[in-house]
């Protein structure tokens, strides 16, 4: 049997990567997406399955390597073919701890990914590394194979490359029993329960702040640096003009709304850790909802013979989008082979 036809619900990473890769296999697709941006807009884009690593979480740390080791393949058929080299924008993590708790907690971290046998260097001399970061910081690791993407850059080059590969477009979807096609792919994060009731996805808030360079400043860093600031985390992606920085975490429904507490303290803690990052520009508040899971372990499954999901991948949506691809690649050629 030959493709047939795939829908697509959901237009952010997750849903143009499948849909990219379903193309890729002959299937005809068509993508129902929203106008309104979603969480793929406010990302960070780290590729960070290290540095974002914690004991425990095992299982999203080897899907998270596995997905790493698919955005630094180059080439023909590689994920990253046909995207712009530009859309990296980090080839490296850095992270450090303010106070003695925080180097506590990193060195637990650290510890659990040596003892596995993972690639990071512990240091006591940060700022050895990272000339910029605050007089006192001295304890981190790094996690040299991480690397960073322009989150915008890369749906824009995704859709584009859709759009080659002939996809059709449609929007939004309130019932599957209005989608016509042999295979629906559920990836429409936060909203995948409205289609699927009994999905666990649930929106964790997150506020992330953009801070343009301005003539003067200190130059832009060139690797991803991730802090632990009093118990708190942050993180400081570069980007061409300047720096993206995320981002707080907490429940608060399905608000969008910046808050002034996180942005407070997110500028505090970016501050605490380089503190050339008072001169920036504040160029961007905005806030964005997390499809996170019990587990944090994203849905990427058959729910029945024409239905598939790839949804609730929390804060590594960047990160996990060529093996959700491919795991929903492989599932839609089992349905053909059946």
């Amino acid at each position: 049997m030959t493709p047939g036809t795939v829908a697509v619900i959901g237009g952010g990473v997750i849903g143009l990567s499948v849909a990219r890769r379903a193309l890729q296999d002959g299937w005809s697709v068509r993508v129902h997406r929203s106008d309104v941006p979603g969480a793929s807009w406010v990302a960070g884009g780290m590729l960070a399955p290290h540095s974002e690593g914690w004991p425990g979480e095992e299982e999203l740390l080897r899907i998270g390597l596995d997905s790493l080791a698919l955005w630094r393949a180059e080439g023909p058929g590689s994920y990253r073919d046909g995207l712009p080299p530009e859309v990296v924008t980090a080839r490296e993590s850095l992270v450090v701890a303010v106070d003695r708790a925080d180097a506590a907690d990193l060195r637990t971290v650290g510890d659990w990914l040596a003892a596995q046998g993972h690639p990071i260097e512990l240091t006591t001399a940060a700022r050895d590394i990272e000339p910029l970061l605050a007089q006192g910081i001295r304890h981190g690791f790094v996690a040299a194979t991480e690397l960073a993407v322009d989150n915008r850059a890369v749906v824009a080059a995704l859709a584009a490359a859709c759009e080659r590969l002939g996809a059709q477009w449609a929007g939004p979807v309130a019932d599957l029993g209005d989608v016509a096609a042999d295979a629906v792919v559920i990836a429409n994060g936060l909203d995948a329960p409205t289609l699927w009731p009994g999905l666990p996805v649930r929106p964790v808030k997150g506020e992330v702040l953009r801070l343009r360079w301005r003539k003067g400043c200190m130059p832009v860093p060139q690797r991803v640096i991730r802090a632990r600031v009093h118990g708190r985390q942050v993180y400081l992606v570069p980007r061409h003009d300047g720096v993206v920085v995320g981002a707080t975490q907490y429940e608060h429904g399905r608000d969008t709304a910046p808050a002034v507490t996180g942005v407070r303290d997110l500028l505090d803690d970016a501050c605490a850790v380089l503190p050339a990052l008072g001169e920036y520009e504040l160029a961007e508040c905005a806030a964005g909802l997390r499809p996170m899971t019990p587990d944090n372990l994203p849905i990427v499954e058959r729910l029945d013979e024409r239905t598939l999901v790839a949804a609730g991948h929390g804060r590594s949506g960047f990160l996990l989008a060529p093996w959700t691809a491919e795991r929903i690649a492989n599932a839609l050629k089992v349905s053909v082979a059946a």
